[in-house]
């Protein structure tokens, strides 16, 4: 009963959201709502396309998302592992460091941010976009990746040297092989952080054809807030579905069964 409870809780916003983008106007402003349009129109989605670049903005939001989110992992993977195979001084207090660095206010960080990226000549730049959502996904990785890799019993690398592999050989044929769903959420999260972010892209990117869909999703807000409520959720309902998209493509993978049966008794 409480996860059918939450589960509502979840749903109810994206199907108000979806009811929402496919009510006309005159729905939209009527003092009894339903959940169920009367007559559904796709007026919204036209209006939407017609009045922002809806295409290119998704466009860059993928770029972003999926460029940092890789790069992340990346350099997150061969980090994790030493952290979590090596006997480092002070490796518990570095990783316990890199979490309480995600919860600075970006507040904080903006301002200096972006002075550094002006002098590096990357400001209103998908390069200096990209950079910044590296290095802020980046300690999140590395603390989800950790995790995953001392999930892998050493026993399995211990029993691949005694077989004569190398430790490259160890690290591609075996321990990679059951780093591959904690890969795949981690680079889930990286991206689905990306793809949702708006601060960074709001102060970073000026140009219109630079910018990402949460930046262009506030366009449709009028000068006194007043929000194109149709266009909006039809809008807003095409920026969740990559999201949700993903998940159901890839959701087999984020589990950790792939260790079961890998040790012979």
């Amino acid at each position: 009963m409480a996860l059918l409870c939450y589960l509502i809780f979840l749903a109810a916003p994206f199907l108000w959201l979806v009811s929402t983008a496919f009510k006309p106007p005159r729905e939209l402003g009527s003092i009894h709502p339903t959940w169920i349009p009367r007559a559904p129109t796709l007026d919204n989605f036209r209006t939407a396309f017609d009045e922002q670049p809806l295409l290119q903005a998704a466009a860059n939001s993928l770029l972003a998302a999926a460029v940092s989110a890789l790069v992340a992992v990346v350099l997150a993977t061969p980090m994790a592992y030493v952290l979590a195979r090596r006997r480092i001084r002070f490796a518990r207090a570095a990783t316990g460091w890199v979490v309480v660095s995600q919860a600075f206010p970006l507040v904080l960080v903006i301002i200096p941010l972006f002075l550094v990226l002006k002098n590096l000549h990357l400001v209103d730049s998908r390069a200096g976009l990209v950079l910044v959502y590296v290095v802020w996904s980046l300690p999140f990785a590395l603390w989800m990746l950790t995790g995953y890799v001392r999930a892998v019993p050493p026993e399995l690398e211990e029993a691949a040297a005694v077989d004569g592999a190398g430790r490259l050989r160890i690290l591609v044929s075996v321990t990679g092989p059951l780093l591959a769903p904690g890969i795949v959420a981690t680079v889930l999260f990286a991206f689905i952080t990306a793809w949702n972010e708006f601060f960074f892209a709001l102060v970073l990117l000026k140009s219109p054809e630079k910018q990402t869909m949460p930046v262009v999703l506030t366009h449709f807000l009028g000068a006194e807030g007043v929000a194109d409520l149709g266009p909006l959720a039809a809008a807003a309902l095409l920026a969740t579905l990559p999201s949700l998209v993903l998940f159901a493509v890839i959701q087999r993978r984020i589990t950790g069964g792939m260790l079961a049966g890998a040790v012979k008794n």
